[in-house]
């Protein structure tokens, strides 16, 4: 028997839950919750008539990093992170830089797809490492951008059929007091050694200047392939040099961070002792050298260098550096603009100035006197007042890398060189660093097969003929 009762709807009463009257937003867990929860049954979701954008790549947003700002012995800036904007995966690796072995297995990303890694371990070097050679080549390619020109920089070897990156091999070179490019390897490879009466190891993949530097001789081989030849002029092996040291500054005066420790360093006085001008401190401190392996803020003349190749690119490395302090000094004005934004700026025209000027220059035997040239040529065109241009001139023909100009001379006539490399000079490059002593470099292959050729010309002319081959042994009968 159904004994329920009806009940008329209307006289049926449902208790609400109690809403809050109140809720005070702390940020709690509680609160996070209570936040969630509004949304899911309160808020309006996303309008499903609008189209949504496409779900990126894994890490299509850049990757964060822990990179040395210069090298471990700058104590005073230590690390830093920064952010490589495009896709880096496994490795760390991208479509133009890829790390490599031996010594270091690949280094994954975290949750976040970022590089962060503990600073004197193998895992951080590598990051380090690929971090300042994408950087480097970011540089220059934003530098080209600038001018308009959409054209990547291409490695020595890329071509229609081989787009290979450039390997790193941070770990490459053990107990070897030098790094190196090499083209036909296709990489960079960095050595590790432990200084006499030291207990601790100094690796070159440590040092920012140091990697910027090779970096910028693969840059530059891809832009000019012949001026890393040995038979080519001091000046030209000089170029390429002086350019591996610019590459450091410059790329340290693309990171504002480091603008303003140049500042707070120096007091805004450029010729200072700073560590911008100084090239790659802890190495230079293992060779018993105060201003690292070489100093940007120098005074050598052309007459002074001769034709080693890396005392003669120090002329064309200080020339420009002066440049950079005349004028950051005449674009000062502190008052209005804060110091480091403004070396900053300053930093970033002499990048893109030196960079066209040195393509501009002659594919073969290219001389300081060209760059120089070139550097007045364009600072013209780019509308740079005249004393601007002065002090282009000046600190050039000072150092003797151009003549001083005549009274009447036409001032966008090109100016006549200073000291020149006698003809015939040949580029000494015992000092340099391990990418201009690589035997690949001096085409000693030729070498071996001029030696070749002599031979065989000398036995085709004594008729000497390859011996007659032995007889051969008789024939046994076969036992019965």
């Amino acid at each position: 028997m159904d004994t329920r009762v009806l009940v008329p709807l209307e006289t049926v009463t449902v208790e609400a839950p109690p809403t809050p009257v109140s809720f005070v937003p702390t940020p709690t867990a509680t609160y996070r919750q209570h936040r969630k929860a509004v949304k899911l049954t309160v808020e309006p979701g996303r309008p499903t008539n609008v189209e949504q954008p496409p779900v990126p790549l894994p890490y299509a947003f850049g990757a964060r990093v822990l990179i040395w700002k210069q090298d471990p012995s700058v104590e005073e800036i230590g690390t830093r992170k920064a952010f490589l904007h495009g896709i880096v995966l496994e490795g760390p690796r991208d479509a133009r830089i890829a790390s490599g072995a031996p010594g270091i297995a690949p280094v994954s990303p975290n949750a976040f797809g970022d590089f962060v890694m503990t600073p004197g371990t193998p895992q951080f070097d590598a990051v380090h490492t690929f971090a300042v050679v994408r950087q480097t080549l970011t540089m220059y390619q934003r530098a080209l951008a600038a001018t308009g020109s959409d054209s990547p920089i291409p490695w020595y070897w890329n071509s229609e059929e081989n787009t290979d990156p450039l390997q790193i091999y941070p770990y490459g070179l053990s107990n070897v007091m030098n790094a190196y490019y090499s083209r036909h390897e296709n990489c960079l490879k960095f050595g590790d050694f432990v200084p006499t009466g030291s207990k601790s190891r100094v690796y070159t993949c440590r040092s920012f200047d140091i990697v910027a530097h090779e970096t910028a001789h693969a840059v530059l081989d891809g832009l000019k392939p012949n001026w890393l030849l040995a038979d080519q002029p001091p000046q030209t092996g000089a170029l390429h040099e002086a350019f591996g040291d610019l590459t450091a500054i410059f790329l340290t005066l693309s990171q504002l961070d480091q603008c303003e420790a140049v500042i707070a360093q120096t007091k805004a006085r450029m010729h200072d002792k700073t560590f911008l001008a100084d090239i790659a401190e802890q190495f230079g401190l293992a060779l018993g050298r105060p201003n690292g392996l070489r100093n940007a803020d120098n005074d050598i003349t052309m007459e002074e260098a001769g034709t080693e190749v890396h005392g003669l690119s120090q002329v064309f490395t200080g020339a420009v550096y002066d440049i950079l302090a005349d004028a950051f000094h005449q674009e000062r004005e502190p008052d209005r603009h804060d110091d480091a934004a403004v070396l900053h700026r300053v930093g970033e025209y002499l990048k893109g100035l030196v960079l066209r000027a040195l393509m501009q220059a002659p594919d073969e035997h290219a001389t300081f006197a060209d760059v120089a040239n070139a550097m007045l040529q364009l600072a013209r065109e780019d509308g740079k007042a005249e004393d601007y241009l002065g002090f282009i001139r000046q600190r050039f023909v000072v150092r003797g890398v151009l003549a001083e100009p005549a009274p009447d001379a036409d001032p966008g006539a090109a100016l006549a060189p200073g000291v020149q490399d006698a003809p015939g000079a040949v580029q000494d490059r015992r000092a340099c660093c391990g990418t201009m002593n690589l035997a690949e470099y001096y085409q000693l292959d030729n070498v071996l097969d001029e030696e070749l050729r002599a031979l065989q010309r000398w036995c085709a002319a004594n008729r000497r003929t390859p011996p007659a081959p032995p007889e051969p042994p008789p024939e046994w009968p076969e036992p019965v």
